[in-house]
């Protein structure tokens, strides 16, 4: 399950909680809760992308990158690569003192003949500092060009040093190719420059070079140890964007996948006041069909809609949208409830673009049933959410609160937005709300408790930390059988290092839902992180591909461990698997955003050999 900072990282939480033990959302609806701590001390979720062997914080459900910061030295002397400002880059130029001879004049003019080819390039680099110093960048690029034409060619630092302060002039002048082939030269003289790299990436950003800039940046963060703070926030941004230009491109061209049946039966449990999920009623089967033990069901009337439902009830559902075509086209009598179950499995395959006409009218319906309406505008309004619209996102919620006051799905899907949306007091209340309408619902429960415990959490509130603690002992006690009231106990546990007692609520869960993968994820992150054993991590996480191959969240968690343990070409091919597999376009960049880093890493080994720590 996904931590989520507000409203930057929300919709990566909200596209990744299809995650969530016994949730199976992500679309339209669905149970999934963001994850504890995602206060204001942890990175964004896109952080994970940036993984590539700093310390790992492995928490529930998800690997997250704490980046310790701390104040970095400023960079002097005669060009070492080590490093940049933590707030702000360096606006002078860089360089050692002056030499001892030609010191007889401020400008380093004097007795040049008696001095050598370097201290002559050292003295036309020293007036070019002055000169940048005083805002006059074309005479400062002057002087260092004299200084680059002056070096010896054997002097790679110096060299590259001059070249580096040309480009940062280049640079103030807003001259991004230039700063950019300067800066090539600088790094091919002193591979490991880092202020060098990154102000090449920073040009590249503004050429939109942005596979050049992400390698560039990444081989910073490598080398600061990713320790500065200015490196990483330049790596998140490009990758969001790189992330979002590729899923773009994919997702217009993406095949329809239906997901697992796990997956679609978990994702109608979290409605209560859904007709289109519950049981075909008596009537609509013929007396001879319920006599019949282990064959088909033949529906009673001639109708699309009725056959779908069961379909569904076969679990066959590659059939669905086929024969809610079938109702709609003869506008039969169940039109406004095969529209609805048509949208529903356009948003379980990723279509969400063909599920909008068909939401949109069911809620124009004024004649239909309020309950339909109001599903229909739950599952626009979380689409909205994962389209990172959230504005309308709530208007459709507030609108099926309106239309149907004592829908009880209504308050516990909109607790959910309002968790992704940092609202946890609001998230409280609705959830409250829902399980006034339906005390007997235990999700709703459950999900309160966890957004009493991440309010306490976050906040670093000790006693309501314990107070939520017990709220969870007493809902798994009062629900037994409610298998995401452990998951959420699990993973409230694992954040206060109670690991074996996690470990058990897990274990829990699997009696309960053994086809659950997403479960064994999450029990196989805590073998990481409680006992640092990767074998059995790993075995768990590949148990829960061989149970559900559809898994995306086990594909992707497969990847970032590849990535830790340094095996770059299996992770992208983890991720690539993850990629397939998304269900919204939203989600599907974040999975780029991983496998973006991950090649990025590839090129920076092959380029300058730098290899980061693996697990």
């Amino acid at each position: 399950m996904a931590a989520s900072k507000p409203m930057e990282a929300a919709m990566a939480a909200a596209a990744a909680a299809a995650a969530a033990p016994g949730s199976g959302n992500g679309v339209g609806g669905g149970s999934g809760t963001a994850g504890p701590g995602s206060g204001s001390g942890t990175l964004p979720r896109w952080h994970v992308a940036l993984a590539i062997g700093a310390p790992l914080l492995l928490g529930a459900g998800a690997m997250y990158l704490w980046s310790r910061r701390r104040r970095r030295k400023e960079a002097g002397g005669r060009g070492d690569a080590s490093g940049l400002k933590r707030n702000s880059e360096r606006k002078t130029p860089e360089g050692r003192a002056s030499p001892a001879l030609g010191s007889g004049h401020p400008d380093g003019s004097g007795d040049t003949l008696e001095m050598n080819s370097l201290d002559r390039a050292q003295a036309a680099k020293n007036k070019g500092n002055k000169y940048f110093k005083a805002g006059k960048y074309e005479q400062a690029i002057q002087c260092y060009t004299e200084a680059i034409s002056l070096c010896p060619t054997e002097k790679n630092v110096d060299l590259s040093t001059f070249y580096q302060n040309r480009a940062a002039a280049f640079e103030q002048l807003q001259k991004w190719k230039e700063v950019a082939q300067d800066c090539t030269k600088a790094v091919e003289l002193n591979p490991k420059y880092v202020k060098a790299l990154f102000r090449r990436a920073k040009a590249h950003e503004k050429l939109d070079n942005k596979k050049e800039c992400l390698e560039d940046v990444t081989a910073v963060c490598i080398l600061e140890g990713f320790q500065n703070e200015q490196s990483m926030l330049l790596a998140d941004k490009v990758l969001k964007l790189l992330g979002k230009e590729n899923a773009k491109e994919k997702y217009k061209n993406r095949e329809p996948l239906m997901p697992s049946p796990q997956f679609i039966k978990s994702y109608f449990s979290s409605f209560t006041d859904d007709i289109i999920s519950q049981p075909m009623l008596k009537g609509e089967k013929s007396d001879e069909d319920k006599d019949k033990e282990g064959e088909a069901l033949e529906v009673k009337e001639n109708s699309g809609y009725l056959k779908a439902k069961q379909y569904m009830e076969e679990e066959n559902y590659d059939k669905i949208i086929s024969e809610c075509s079938k109702e709609i086209d003869a506008q039969g009598k169940y039109m406004a409830e095969a529209l609805l179950l048509r949208a529903t499995f356009y948003l379980l395959i990723g279509s969400a673009n063909a599920a909008k006409p068909d939401l949109d009218k069911v809620i124009s319906l004024k004649d239909a049933n309020v309950k339909l309406r109001a599903n229909a505008l739950i599952k626009r309004g979380t689409m909205c959410m994962q389209q990172q619209q959230p504005m309308l996102s709530t208007q459709d919620f507030n609108m099926a609160a309106e239309i149907d006051p004592q829908n009880s799905d209504v308050y516990h899907h909109r607790g959910q937005l309002k968790i992704l949306l940092d609202l946890v007091e609001e998230a409280v209340a609705d959830f409250d709300a829902c399980i006034r309408l339906r005390p007997k619902f235990a999700l709703a429960q459950a999900q309160k408790c966890f957004a009493l415990y991440r309010q306490a959490y976050t906040a670093n509130n000790s006693s309501q930390v314990q107070a939520a603690m017990k709220g969870f002992e007493e809902v798994i006690k009062k629900f037994p059988r409610c298998a995401e009231g452990y998951a959420l106990y699990a993973q409230a546990l694992t954040d206060q290092q109670q690991f074996g007692k996690a470990d058990e609520m897990y274990d829990k869960c699997i009696d309960l839902e053994p086809d659950n993968a997403t479960t064994y994820v999450h029990k196989g992150l805590l073998q990481l992180q409680w006992k640092q054993d990767l074998d059995k991590g790993l075995e768990l996480i590949s148990k829960a591909i061989e149970i559900d191959n559809k898994c995306d969240f086990a594909y992707e968690t497969m990847g970032t461990i590849e990535v830790q343990r340094g095996n770059m070409e299996k992770a992208i091919d983890m991720f690539n698997k993850a990629i397939n597999l998304a269900k919204s376009e939203m989600e599907m960049a974040h999975l780029y955003s991983l496998c973006d880093a991950a090649h990025a890493q590839t090129e920076v080994a092959k380029k300058y050999g730098l290899k980061p720590p693996t697990l």
